[in-house]
């Protein structure tokens, strides 16, 4: 099994024709990824690396049965897309685009919880893998083979690189989520971690977070609440990260005491997560868990 994206996934590019949207389309075209057109205003009936454009999602949904959609629109643009596509009935919308404005997400955030069965992924995430079956996003697909361990991670990199060494160790990966870094997202750690933890294939669960906010103790006190039934091995990154200041994503930030590396970690070890304080260690321990 897999969450959020498979191979019966019937995904539409926002952005299709633009820089971004062609070259990270082609990609997942390559990878095998059913994309089943795009949408770009005004271009609508022409053709597009081999797929049609729309006008709007709403046509793609129309003509094409799109459930998914994935987001390479410019900032200021990029909520307006997001809710059409929620408006047309996609159920799983994935946001690439970054430096969206927070004031534009309090929107966003809304008006996605008020709708039944739609989940918002990101913004300024690398999106979600499922291996062998479907890439949204823009990880390196090589690097995922299909396995039992599932990646929930803020940060795009290190998703790529928690990916690597459970391929190396001889395990593999159910689904990678990436779910962005700033201060607002439409799925949380936690949400994301349920979500593995309730598929069936999902033996093991990589959480990596970074400092700022409270996700990650959130999805901790839910691990341990549910009675720990996989395991979680866990890294936070930012450990030297001085307070006040911003470290790579706009919501990682010190604010408090318990926003900093160390006080996290502390949490996710008393609740049961199998804590690393190296990004190089995050294999191994998998290995471990899974031994």
């Amino acid at each position: 099994m897999s969450v959020l994206v498979n191979k019966d996934s019937k995904i539409i590019v926002q952005g299709f024709t633009g820089g971004e949207g062609t070259f990270h389309a082609g990609q997942m075209i390559e990878y095998g990824t059913n994309i089943v057109g795009g949408v770009t205003p005004g271009k609508g009936g022409q053709e597009h690396l081999g797929k049609p454009v729309f006008n709007s999602v709403d046509e793609a949904v129309q003509k094409a049965g799109a459930d998914t959609s994935i987001i390479f629109v410019p900032p200021a643009f990029a909520a307006d897309a997001i809710m059409e596509s929620a408006e047309a009935g996609i159920k799983v919308i994935i946001c690439i685009t970054e430096g969206i404005p927070t004031a534009d997400m309090v929107k966003v955030k809304a008006y996605i919880d008020a709708k039944d069965n739609c989940t918002l992924v990101g913004p300024n995430c690398p999106g979600v893998i499922t291996p062998d079956e479907a890439k949204v996003g823009i990880m390196p697909g090589f690097i995922f083979k299909k396995g039992k361990v599932g990646i929930v991670s803020k940060s795009g990199t290190l998703t790529y690189e928690a990916a690597d060494q459970v391929v190396k160790q001889g395990y593999g990966i159910t689904t990678a989520i990436g779910i962005g870094g700033d201060p607002i997202i439409g799925t949380t750690t936690k949400e994301a971690v349920e979500l593995l933890m309730n598929d069936d294939e999902t033996e093991a669960i990589v959480m990596i977070g970074e400092i700022g906010g409270n996700l990650e103790a959130e999805a901790a006190r839910w691990i341990k609440a549910d009675g720990n039934r996989k395991p979680v091995v866990g890294f936070i990154a930012g450990q030297t990260a001085p307070a006040g200041r911003t470290m790579g994503h706009a919501g990682a930030i010190v604010g408090g005491a318990d926003d900093t590396a160390q006080a996290k970690m502390k949490i996710l070890a008393e609740n049961g997560v199998h804590v690393v304080e190296s990004p190089a260690k995050i294999g191994e321990m998998v290995a471990k868990v899974l031994s």
